[in-house]
């Protein structure tokens, strides 16, 4: 007993620990962009367009001209990283004007001041085609101008910009400008030599105003006015202040969910969490009666100290992390599961209710360490692999998986302990076989190799004749993006809108039950779409929920970085596989992944599913899990291999299926539970990962019983 109040010490440290993290929620775990709104942006500097000797830092010199110019924008705890060669990371919470972010963002500012050419000969020569040599033709609105090629000054002299009100011009926003020292004298050359002339003020080559100069101006003060209003003034002045960018920027990947779609992401998330996590205690509770209360108990406690270590870690919780912990739900009861059949077993053998507690503890560690050691790989593999929100799912089952063996394998043994102390002799469950069932699996393994062949050729087929459909812009590139509609609007309708920017060919959708619609074109530069359809319908009418472009390039390296995680994760498994029981296990464990990954790949292309980042990671899930299962059922052939050494292998093999069949099922029953409320509950954006989860752990249970074992068997046959 003193040891059982250690241990009671340490869960209590624990939850106290994972409370004082946890709490306020608000302050110390971060949402995602894709809860609460924002922006996510992979920018490349294009640094072939500078001189070769310029290149250098021409990176660093572009990520802190951004920073100062999205400090200056007031935005709240931005993100801004280097990625590998030339590329910027930049993630903006809470940002709902997109196009306003694009601009201040993506404007390289390059600011010059050019003499304008008073020879109307020239101009008009220049206007029919004959620009004079070291002249250049530009127009401020719709006036010609014919400026000298070389900048008279340019904006690295200056120091300050601000906005201010021309009386003069009824109040008018200007862009008052302040050089420093040096660029104030080269100034007041330039306008005391210029007297009569206009200079022209260019902004990353397009002329914004071109004033006469009256007088010389010594100050080093000038003003760029324009027909823009005071947002835009405010804009200019902040691009202006925080410098030129060395090089210019290619928006390479893209992501904008607005915030109403981020409230309602949370809210659905929400709902599938309560809904999992209740439909599993209900079955818990109503299965292994008081065991089940103690498996709640655990289960309530594991998702505190997820949410805990969330806290902890400073981690940002994204629509994929709260699907990892609705996983993560299912799968922590996986372990109760085992160590109560096993306690079942001993009880059957007559065995005390202190006695069986303790063999079935001691028998199902090794089974419930192996199996989510597995998961845990292919979740830190996907961790390694994945970008934005993918790392938060593998994040938050991470967490879960260390968190369900402790709550499992610790806490609940604390609590048995402390009442087979106290006198418990009775641990009444109900049971859906009342003895080990004993049906001939191993029989019926060629006909369910014919029927997975089957299964996976008609998927395959399917996959190969889609193509290029079965993916979505991730792989492939493109826009895709989600609006609202307030009033009555259809499919057609918008496709004769799109018609007028070239844009009829795009995918357009409807999401079931709303006036939700999504449009996907590969036409990258797709972003008058908002403008063209708040003309046609009206801009109040229309709300932008979410926008997300892809470029090709990057599009390439997302699938690379898919396949190679898949391909990482089924060779680690192999190896632990291999070490822990045989390789021929290890080779039909893996064989029965390959089996499960295909048949869901052949689901989704069968449905007209898109692969997606997050359909990725629910893969690499499958893998885990599939493994999971597997591997409690070689765990029970190689403890049948040393206690039954008389039996047939093949006989063995299906008596060790039978019996862990009850365990296979109910984790099964469980698992599907959480995801299914996922699938229903959790919304159209994670709907592809919840139908390949939900897939995935049937053909896992399949697969363990009918593909993975029976390999085995004929494996040893043949040898």
């Amino acid at each position: 007993m003193r040891y059982t109040w250690l241990k009671l010490l340490i869960v209590l440290v624990v939850i106290g620990i994972s409370i004082y993290n946890l709490y306020p929620p608000q302050e110390k775990i971060n949402l995602g962009l894709d809860l609460k709104g924002g922006m996510h942006l992979i920018l490349r500097v294009a640094v072939e367009k500078i001189p070769e000797e310029s290149r250098k830092d021409a990176v660093d010199r572009a990520l802190e001209v951004l920073r100062n110019r999205i400090d200056q924008f007031g935005v709240k705890e931005p993100v801004l990283q280097k990625q590998g060669r030339n590329r910027i990371l930049i993630q903006l919470p809470g940002i709902t004007d997109r196009e306003r972010a694009l601009k201040l963002i993506g404007q390289t500012a390059l600011l010059e001041f050019k003499l304008v050419e008073k020879d109307p000969e020239l101009l008009k020569r220049a206007v029919s085609g004959n620009i004079p040599p070291g002249y250049e033709l530009k127009y401020l609105d719709d006036e010609p101008l014919l400026l000298k090629k070389e900048a008279e000054l340019t904006g690295e002299y200056l120091v300050n910009a601000e906005v201010r009100f021309d009386q003069s011009r009824f109040g008018q926003p200007i862009v008052a400008l302040q050089f420093n020292s040096k660029g104030a004298r080269k100034f007041a050359r330039i306008t005391g030599e210029n007297v009569g002339k206009r200079l022209a003020i260019l902004l990353d080559g397009k002329v914004k105003s071109a004033p006469v100069i009256k007088e010389k101006i010594p100050s080093g003060q000038a003003v760029i006015t324009g027909r823009f209003n005071l947002q835009e003034a405010r804009d200019l002045a902040i691009v202006l202040k925080a410098g030129a960018l060395p090089a210019p920027l290619v928006i390479e990947e893209e992501r904008t969910v607005g915030p109403l779609l981020g409230k309602d992401s949370i809210d659905r998330g929400i709902r599938a969490i309560v809904i999992g996590s209740c439909a599993v205690a209900i079955f818990m509770v109503l299965y292994y009666l008081f065991a089940g209360l103690v498996a709640v108990f655990a289960l309530i406690l594991n998702i505190c100290i997820i949410l805990g270590a969330l806290g902890y870690f400073g981690a940002t919780l994204t629509l994929p992390g709260i699907a990892g912990i609705v996983l993560t739900i299912g799968m922590a009861v996986d372990a109760n599961v085992l160590i109560y059949e096993r306690i079942r077993e001993e009880l059957r053998l007559g065995k005390t209710l202190s006695a069986s507690i303790q063999a079935g503890y001691k028998k199902a560690f090794l089974t419930i360490f192996d199996a989510n050691l597995t998961t845990l790989i292919a979740a830190l593999i996907l961790f390694q692999f994945g970008t934005g929100p993918i790392r938060g799912f593998a994040t938050t089952l991470s967490i879960g998986i260390i968190a369900s063996m402790f709550t499992a394998l610790f806490v609940t043994r604390i609590i048995y302990d402390a009442l087979t102390t106290r006198g418990l002799t009775r641990l009444p469950m109900l049971t859906f076989f009342p003895r080990t069932p004993n049906f001939p699996f191993i029989r019926f393994r060629k006909l369910a190799y014919i029927l997975s062949v089957s299964i996976i050729a008609l998927g395959m087929f399917t996959f190969v004749k889609r193509g290029e459909k079965n993916f979505g812009i991730d792989f492939t590139g493109g826009v895709l993006q989600e609006f609202e509609f307030k009033t009555g609007v259809n499919t057609q309708k918008i496709r004769d809108a799109l018609e007028e920017i070239g844009l009829g060919d795009s995918l357009i959708q409807n999401v079931k039950g709303t006036s939700r619609y999504i449009i996907r074109t590969y036409k990258v530069e797709s972003g008058k779409v908002l403008e063209v359809l708040g003309t046609k319908f009206g801009k109040d009418n229309v709300i932008l929920l979410r926008a997300e472009s892809v470029g090709a390039m990057v599009g390439k390296d997302l699938r690379k970085k898919a396949f190679n995680a898949i391909t990482f994760a089924l060779i680690a498994m192999c190896l632990y596989i291999s070490m822990r029981f045989r390789f021929k296990f290890a080779i039909a464990a893996i064989v029965a992944l390959i089996h499960d990954v295909l048949v869901s790949i052949g689901a989704m292309s069968i449905t007209a599913r898109e692969f997606s980042l997050p359909v990725i990671a629910a893969l690499l899930t499958i893998v885990g899990y599939s493994i999971n299962d597997t591997i409690v059922v070689f765990d029970r052939i190689r403890e049948n291999m040393r206690l039954r050494k008389k039996l047939k292998f093949a006989e063995l093999v299906n008596v060790s299926i039978n019996q862990t069949l009850s365990r296979t099922i109910l984790t099964s029953v469980t698992t599907l539970l959480t995801v299914l409320s996922l699938f229903v509950f959790g919304g159209e954006v994670i709907n592809p990962f919840a139908f390949v989860l939900l897939v995935g752990i049937i053909v896992g249970t399949y697969s363990s019983i009918f593909v993975a074992s029976p390999i085995v068997v004929d494996w040893t046959k043949e040898k």
